[in-house]
């Protein structure tokens, strides 16, 4: 399998992703709590498959 870097789009989109998963985590409990962990899960999936697909 060949691995390709993710487009710009995909890799901003992973970053804010996290940044709101952590923000959920630590401050704003009440608002992202709750998804806090999916919001890192799905920053993680898209980071992957921009990485194994090409052009994603």
């Amino acid at each position: 399998m060949r691995l390709t870097p993710p487009t710009k789009a995909v890799f901003w989109i992973s970053v804010i992703l996290v940044v709101l998963a952590v923000l959920g985590a630590t401050v704003l409990s009440s608002a992202l709590g709750a998804y806090a962990l999916w919001l890192a899960v799905a920053s993680a999936v898209l980071l992957i498959l921009g990485n194994a697909m090409k052009g994603f």
